[in-house]
């Protein structure tokens, strides 16, 4: 075997231990979430939202729409919307941005939204704005993972567990929670905050470690 194949063989090994090993860690930064209700209203009446780019999780996209919210003291422009639409309406930013803006957003899991603080949501190409009254949050670190790779890592849905990210600053990352659907791509996710922490890049790996 010459020297070429070899260490496309080796390759191949490390990739596939890798894949057994290592869970894949994504940084999310702020975005908006909009029901259809308060998508017309910033858009027009049966609006529907663009997708540019579909997300790891299944049937999730990035839009070209983009918005403006605003705090009591500041606001953070061109900020995307996920599609699809949901119920309600949802802001997810970091703790640094809560200082810009000027609120102390609480960190939540997605969806968990009763009890949080509201935002005003500004669509900048026609000047119109909304007032949510609730749903702004910091996304609380999670790890969206199938039930095949839960029973191979040995977790469970609920299941609040560590994580080391191996970025130019590895960092170890508790009260990381397990949510276990079969529709998951397996996949941690953290904030621009946590991200920044760590020194992570896009070829940024995890490994769980309870």
């Amino acid at each position: 075997m010459n020297t070429c194949n070899i260490e496309t063989v080796v390759e191949s090994v490390i990739n596939e231990l890798k894949a057994k090993v290592f869970v894949m860690v994504e940084a999310s930064g702020r975005h908006v979430h909009l029901s259809k209700q308060d998508l017309y209203a910033l858009f027009g009446d049966g609006y529907q939202l663009t997708p540019v780019k579909d997300l790891s999780q299944p049937g999730q996209y990035a839009c070209a729409e983009r918005v403006t919210i605003t705090g009591p003291k500041g606001s953070l422009q061109n900020v995307v919307i996920l599609g699809p639409t949901r119920p309600e309406s949802q802001v997810e930013i970091s703790l640094t941005d809560g200082l810009v803006l000027g609120v102390k957003a609480p960190v939540r899991l997605s969806g968990d939204i009763d009890n949080t603080p509201g935002i005003t949501i500004t669509n900048p190409k026609n000047g119109k704005s909304i007032i949510i009254n609730k749903g702004l949050i910091v996304a609380k670190r999670h790890i969206h993972i199938s039930p095949e790779d839960a029973e191979r890592f040995g977790v469970s849905n609920g299941q609040t567990i560590k994580i080391k990210v191996f970025g130019e600053r590895p960092v170890i990352f508790e009260d990381l929670d397990v949510r276990v659907n079969k529709n998951f791509k397996t996949a941690v996710h953290i904030d621009y905050d946590e991200a920044n922490a760590c020194g992570y890049t896009k070829n940024s790996m995890g490994l769980i470690l309870s």
